[in-house]
């Protein structure tokens, strides 16, 4: 029992329903100082009012940058996480033998759990690895374990070996009831097999870019691997989205380099950035995204933001979608 002192843990229908308590709480508060501001967006977003618009079809979304440390993890689990908490089914694929993206959305990757690996080695079908992410309707977790270390070599014997995992999705998607709307798909910091097979799956790649200088060497590279991709075993392929990552309003190398990713790929690059932030790195260890962690925060409402604009460019008219370029100078 409650004393006469304390917030009741039952609204006022009796259900416990956290967000509904959250509401109430906020009638009564100011929503104009910094803590209020952050309270709403709390409640906006795990309350789920707010709906996101369904793609045309099915978005498969390989996450790559073979540098590694530029939130490619992180914008997949946070991208995914938004747009599950705001009406859209998502399906993730770990494909990063570390299985970060797996320990972030809660999911055991331990050795002998079903994984990736056995889907792409094994032929097993990828409905019998997945499981559901923890606390967050309507996404759904392939997880990835160190067996998936040894995958790019025992691939490289295997026939159709670059089309595996595009096979594995397209089953599962394509079963009656599975009614996916987005696939992302999370690639290790290299572009060998495991990459080429997610690019082979997608017609879509998601670009994460540190706002520092470093991260622009080696996008060329990146570039040119998606291109031999396009020009060998996936027509389709392209570029959709870039997403600038980590960065700080501070300094002014952040906001050069964000100046100049948007002067070479144009629209491509999503309006948001994504600040750096420390919730955002604190959430992994609490096996969560940001945006389930501390939904009030900087990083979580950029990221909500960032899902928001990936949401609206997949539901507007063809011719927006789409585009190419070399790395910057």
């Amino acid at each position: 029992m409650t004393s006469p002192s304390e917030p009741s843990l039952v609204n006022a229908h009796g259900d416990g329903d956290p967000a509904g308590r959250l509401r109430e709480a906020l009638r009564d508060s100011d929503a104009s100082t910094p803590i209020g501001e952050q309270a709403a967006a709390a409640v906006r977003v795990r309350s789920g009012a707010e709906v996101f618009p369904k793609p045309r079809q099915r978005r498969v979304i390989t996450v790559a940058n073979q540098k590694g440390g530029v939130g490619k993890t992180t914008s997949t689990v946070n991208l995914a996480v938004s747009l599950a908490l705001h009406g859209c089914t998502v399906l993730v694929v770990d494909l990063d033998p570390q299985g970060n993206a797996s320990t972030a959305l809660g999911v055991p990757h331990h050795a002998g759990v079903p994984d990736v690996y056995q889907v792409l080695v094994d032929s097993v079908p990828l409905a019998d690895v997945v499981q559901p992410a923890d606390g967050v309707p309507r996404l759904r977790v392939v997880p990835a374990t160190i067996d998936l270390a040894g995958a790019e070599i025992e691939l490289v014997s295997l026939v159709a070996r670059e089309s595996r995992l595009q096979r594995a999705i397209d089953a599962y998607c394509e079963a009656e009831g599975a009614d996916v709307d987005y696939v992302f798909v999370d690639c290790p910091p290299s572009l060998g097999l495991l990459t080429v097979n997610a690019m082979v799956a997608t017609t879509e790649v998601l670009i994460p870019i540190q706002c520092e200088y470093y991260a622009l060497e080696g996008l060329g590279q990146l570039l040119r691997t998606i291109d031999m991709v396009k020009a060998h075993l996936n027509p389709a392929l392209a570029v959709s989205t870039i997403i600038l990552t980590m960065h700080d309003a501070r300094t002014r190398l952040a906001d050069q380099v964000a100046d100049e990713v948007r002067s070479h790929f144009g629209d491509v690059v999503l309006p948001t950035t994504i600040p750096r932030s420390v919730r955002v790195s604190e959430a992994p260890g609490y096996g969560q995204s940001v945006v389930t962690y501390d939904p009030g925060s900087r990083g979580a409402m950029a990221y909500v933001d960032a899902a928001r604009e990936i949401a609206v460019r997949g539901a507007a008219p063809e011719g927006n979608r789409g585009h190419e370029g070399e790395a910057p100078a």
